[in-house]
């Protein structure tokens, strides 16, 4: 696991106790904090699935440029 990984990873983990500790402790009916859980959740699903999106295109990225250039070495 790399550095950055680790780093999004802590704080990914960090944000989901600190909106959970905070809904938790809210002084309000269950049923109400069982929705801002649920809608918490899903906000929370959504951003890892963006930062995993945008990981992949950006890898994605960087291993076409790198065939790119063994071709252009290669026909040198």
């Amino acid at each position: 696991m790399t550095k950055n990984s680790k780093l999004v990873l802590g704080i990914v983990g960090a944000v989901t106790a600190g909106i959970a500790i905070g809904l938790l402790i809210a002084p309000e009916k269950g049923k109400d904090t069982r929705k801002k859980i649920k809608d918490s959740a899903g906000k929370i699903a959504d951003n890892i699935n963006h930062l995993f999106e945008k990981g992949k295109n950006k890898l994605s990225k960087s291993d076409l440029k790198q065939k790119v250039e063994q071709m252009n070495e290669s026909l040198s």
